[in-house]
């Protein structure tokens, strides 16, 4: 499998590679060449098959040799070590649970798998210098990265954070870890951070300087595996429903990285339904597929911090795979967006209704769900725990928080205050390495 710039000005890469750069070097994101085909027998035989031994089918064309079988197989089985179950919320309506991992969030899929495969290939790689994984955060991914690269061999992480835009849990997870992992609580938004981390890896000086990589969703071995918990969630609609019922599916969406990986397991013969972006007050896919007009806008802080994204970088995957067809596009994809004030009402209204408790951004897509008004799955992408102030002033009573986290409260958050500029990002990191 080679992997192909959407700049298209760079030359084709392996998945090691892709993996290891993270962008290419004309700043596109990378894309196989080939959408691995399914046959109907291999669908058939995915009814059944283990989480562990799916994950593998799933993943092998895409890493395409760049790592043993045995190997593969250990890193997709520790990968998914935990539930996804599927939860009936009404009649209609049921919720993946994606927040069963270590920290809580869907992105724990994408992180412990990139983590593995990067410290498989930096025990098989000579390099003078460590691999250094630059990540921006708008919540969930900094602490899902923070837990599946802590300790690992060859690799320092640096996280950069919007101070004061995520939740208390979701800070304490990327700020209290130490070892290899370095926090930076950036004056700005996650555009901005996620600026700073795009304008790094352009960068010659810090490239010189620094093996860098990236563990955002832009990164091939962060975003792919994200497709395993579709094909887990298709595995029990089928079990209950049968394979005639299809299965739509509404994600809570910021950067797309989710959804777009959704999109590329039924581009690769899952059979699922339609699609459905849920978005809050940054609403860019939501506008286009109702005007056709794309208009990025600064991202504005909502209740559902980790869909606070004015330019979506996966967007551009999403078009890919419907080869740039607005009318495609709109076949497979629909959107809804929603406030701040919906969302809490939400979150109330199904708590005392159907006695579930959704976070701000499952309450997004329950109401997304709603709206297209066909029987549909919701991600429910992060446990209610990490949003405390919302959650538990919309349904009025405190949530109990999971063992898993609770050893969090009695550390100390550790940041590197730092402005949201470039310039300033660059002279601490070049102060780092000659320290």
């Amino acid at each position: 499998m080679q992997y192909y710039s959407l700049g298209k000005q760079s030359p084709n890469v392996d998945f090691k590679t892709a993996a290891i750069t993270g962008q290419a070097p004309d700043k596109g994101l990378y894309f196989p060449t080939q959408i691995p085909k399914f046959t109907a027998e291999q669908i058939e035989k995915f009814k059944t098959l283990d989480k562990a031994s799916l994950a593998f089918e799933v993943m092998k064309p895409y890493v395409g040799g760049m790592i043993d079988d045995a190997t593969l197989q250990q890193i997709c089985a520790e990968t998914i070590n935990f539930d996804f179950p599927l939860v009936p919320i009404t009649d209609t309506i049921s919720s993946l649970e994606l927040f069963h991992g270590p920290t809580l969030a869907f992105k724990d899929v994408g992180a412990r798998f990139m983590s593995r495969c990067l410290g498989y290939f930096s025990k098989h790689t000579r390099a003078e210098k460590p691999s250094t994984v630059l990540v921006a955060t708008s919540g969930d991914t900094g602490g899902a990265v923070a837990n599946g690269f802590l300790g690992v061999a060859g690799v320092e992480v640096i996280i950069l954070y919007p101070k004061g835009k995520v939740s208390p849990i979701q800070e304490l997870q990327l700020t209290t870890c130490g070892q290899n992992i370095t926090a930076l609580e950036v004056e700005g938004s996650f555009d901005d951070c996620q600026a700073i981390v795009k304008d790094a890896f352009m960068d010659a000086e810090l490239n010189a300087a620094y093996n860098l990589t990236s563990a955002n969703s832009i990164n091939v071995a962060r975003w792919l595996p994200q497709q395993l918990y579709y094909f887990f969630a298709w595995q029990q609609w089928v079990a209950k429903y049968g394979d005639k019922v299809p299965m739509h599916i509404v994600v809570p969406s910021g950067n797309f990285g989710n959804i777009c990986a959704g999109m590329m397991a039924k581009a690769s013969g899952l059979p699922l339904g339609h699609f459905v972006a849920a978005c809050n007050d940054n609403n860019v896919v939501t506008r286009y597929l109702d005007s056709g007009n794309y208009e990025v806008r600064k991202a504005v802080a909502t209740v559902s911090n980790a869909m606070d994204v004015g330019n979506p970088s996966n967007f551009v995957r999403i078009m890919e795979i419907m080869q740039n067809n607005f009318e495609a596009l709109k076949s497979g994809l629909s959107s809804y967006s929603y406030d701040d004030v919906a969302t809490a009402s939400t979150i109330h209204r199904v708590y005392k209704t159907n006695n579930y408790i959704l976070d701000p951004h499952g309450a997004v897509a329950f109401l997304a769900a709603e709206a297209f008004n066909q029987p549909a799955i919701i991600l429910e992408t992060a446990h209610p725990v990490k949003f405390p102030e919302v959650v538990e002033e919309a349904i009025g009573e405190t949530i109990a928080i999971p063992d898993s986290v609770q050893f969090l409260l009695d550390k100390e958050k550790v940041a590197i205050p730092m402005d949201a500029k470039f310039g300033v990002f660059k002279s601490w990191m070049l102060n780092k390495v000659t320290a």
